[in-house]
């Protein structure tokens, strides 16, 4: 099997790509470098540079390369921005998996997988968000990758594209040092910079109706996260038609008090955090239930909060060597 990894040059993409090219798959890259970094690619693995607004682009690269099966990762990822810029979101991240979508069934590509999120859910009501939570996303951001992945099934049955989308929880950590995420808009590389400037990490709300009145969500391990998409798709390639929606997350509840004060002890820093008002729209309570994932694929998450940490830390420090020092 040849892979084209849309996004392959990201935080989320490169370990995808290292994790499939460890398992002995191909793949070829495809990225607009607006957020990617070539250098995360490894040698070996060829880059196209280009939109997958860009048909005629795509349609070549899938037939140069011989591509098999696509893991689409290229997207605008950012709530706050999709609330500001509602069009740019649904062009970039609907009308281009169209476009992917439209030149993958053309070049007769058998297996499809789409990087979802947990933010089509919403704010779940429940312990354990399930595949079966009904999905009541609250940004833009969240509508486009819903409506992404309604795209994606209804390609898969009008063509027998085998397809498979993972909803994501909050992604952390680091294979590398040299892979760490460089932005700064997840819990983890937020607190990293407050405490790297001497300063007091922020807690948005402290009166939810949770055990320390701070938010809880379920994270995973960029690593695991990774092996997940190698199982997803070699399922997919087993199973021509497979219709697959997964979870991807460990089931456990981590609270923002808690991981400030775990980060705090893994860094040797002891900033305790401020307490500011709530953002909107920001749920009590996201937690994945991961049963699904480990019936259907076998596959669980082997890293745990504390490796996550440590790991992005090291990242952290490789761009902000001050940070070791504060």
């Amino acid at each position: 099997m040849t892979w084209l990894i849309t996004g392959g040059a990201g935080y989320i993409g490169s370990h995808v790509v290292r994790a499939m090219t460890e398992a002995g798959e191909q793949a070829v890259v495809y990225d607009d470098l607006s957020t990617g970094i070539a250098d995360r690619i490894p040698d070996g693995v060829p880059l196209v540079v280009g939109s997958t607004l860009d048909g005629d682009r795509v349609a070549r690269t899938l037939a140069e390369h011989g591509i098999t099966g696509v893991v689409h990762l290229a997207a605008k990822k950012q709530v706050g921005e999709s609330v500001d810029r509602p069009l740019h979101y649904y062009q970039e991240n609907v009308e281009g998996l169209r476009v992917l979508l439209e030149a993958v069934t053309a070049a007769g590509v058998g297996s499809f997988v789409f990087s979802s999120s947990a933010a089509v859910y919403g704010m779940p009501d429940v312990d354990l968000v399930t595949e079966e939570t009904p999905c009541v996303p609250m940004s833009p951001y969240g509508e486009t990758k819903l409506a992404g992945e309604w795209l994606v099934r209804a390609t898969g049955r009008a063509t027998g594209l085998s397809t498979a989308s993972l909803r994501y929880f909050n992604v952390a950590g680091a294979a590398t040092p040299e892979l760490a995420d460089v932005g700064v808009f997840n819990l983890v590389p937020m607190v990293f910079e407050r405490l790297t400037e001497n300063t007091a990490p922020r807690i948005f709300g402290d009166d939810y109706p949770t055990p320390d009145g701070t938010c809880i969500r379920d994270y995973i391990h960029v690593v695991d996260l990774a092996e997940a998409h190698v199982a997803t798709a070699r399922a997919l390639q087993a199973t021509p038609g497979l219709d697959l929606t997964l979870n991807i997350g460990r089931g456990e509840g981590v609270s923002v008090r808690e991981m400030i004060d775990r980060i705090n002890a893994v860094t040797g820093h002891d900033h305790p955090a401020t307490v500011t008002p709530r953002r909107p729209g920001d749920p009590a309570r996201v937690v994945a239930s991961a049963d699904r994932i480990a019936t259907e694929l076998g596959w669980t998450a082997k890293h745990d909060v504390q490796d996550m940490i440590s790991s992005a830390w090291e990242g952290w420090v490789r761009r902000h060597p001050e940070a070791a020092r504060s």
